[in-house]
């Protein structure tokens, strides 16, 4: 199993020496990849005729994951990049295949992307996308993506995207995986159809359940269950410590799991220096050698 570490982007102010130390120490300490949320925009939550349910505002800083990326593959040799999630249907089909395949390109095949379809309708506004049929949008998307990044020349006609036959070149080297996350039985459902794993996040009991449905469903997809993946991204509950780690990550490895990643966020760490020991202390709980 890999284990990983979330950016805690929203608790360090936008600073870009924080980027540079928490890289470089993820992968230092035995870490095997970083993984990033995403927003575009942050939005004001009061006086909406919609609600925004999410837990963003306008106050909470975000780095685009692209680009953090590319600077982080600069400095690391090994580390491992997943988005957790990209908001895909917000964002041009094109741009996102030619972004992400120069990431894995230029890191030598380091990112895993994961996607989902958010709850931010003010980003979609923003954009010039259509926030009501984003569910739709991603699967035509994930299909696109898969042919930009391994077609020289695509001609495709949907109902979102068209390409006349275009290409992005260079091609990655490979099939970047691509994964989905979210909260609904309706993101599990098309990840079981058509991702190759899925994002959890969330408490014990459901995450597990949730994963055993998904597995169902990929059999009854007629896929290979072995052949689909899932990350468990770990929240620590108030009363949890360390110490119940090991054996949270060992019931994850033994359902069928193969990522597992923590949030350092929420915790009351005021400064860069408080979540890089608080990290030292996840490597050890976890038996990490550093590297």
């Amino acid at each position: 199993m890999k284990y990983g570490i979330v950016y805690p982007q929203v608790e360090l102010r936008g600073d870009p020496d924080a980027v540079r130390r928490i890289g470089k120490a993820v992968e230092d300490l035995g870490f095997d990849y970083l993984l990033v949320y995403d927003h575009v925009l942050g939005a004001v939550h009061t006086d909406r005729d919609s609600k925004l349910w999410g837990p963003y505002t306008e106050r909470d800083p975000f780095h685009d994951p692209f680009v953090m990326f590319a600077y982080l593959a600069a400095m690391t040799t090994r580390l491992e990049f997943a988005t957790g999630v990209l908001v895909l249907p917000q964002r041009q089909t094109a741009l996102v295949a030619r972004q992400a395949a120069d990431v894995d390109v230029l890191s030598g095949g380091r990112l895993r992307l994961g996607v989902g379809v958010g709850w931010n309708y003010v980003e979609y506004d923003a954009l010039g996308q259509d926030f009501r049929t984003r569910g739709a949008r991603e699967e035509e998307q994930i299909a696109l993506l898969r042919k930009l990044w391994t077609e020289p020349v695509v001609e495709f006609t949907g109902r979102f995207d068209r390409v006349d036959r275009a290409g992005t070149l260079p091609l990655p080297g490979r099939a970047i995986p691509l994964w989905l996350g979210g909260f609904s039985a309706v993101a599990i459902s098309r990840a079981a159809r058509i991702g190759d794993g899925f994002m959890f996040a969330g408490g014990g009991k459901t995450v597990f359940e949730q994963w055993a449905d998904a597995r169902r469903q990929v059999a009854e997809a007629g896929r290979p269950p072995d052949s689909f993946e899932g990350e468990w991204i770990v929240t620590m509950r108030g009363d949890q410590s360390l110490d119940d780690l090991p054996a949270l990550a060992e019931s994850w490895r033994a359902a069928g799991g193969s990522y597992l990643s923590v949030v350092t966020m929420g915790r009351g760490f005021d400064s860069t220096q408080a979540h890089l020991d608080y990290i030292g202390q996840l490597a050890q709980t976890f038996g990490l050698k550093a590297r």
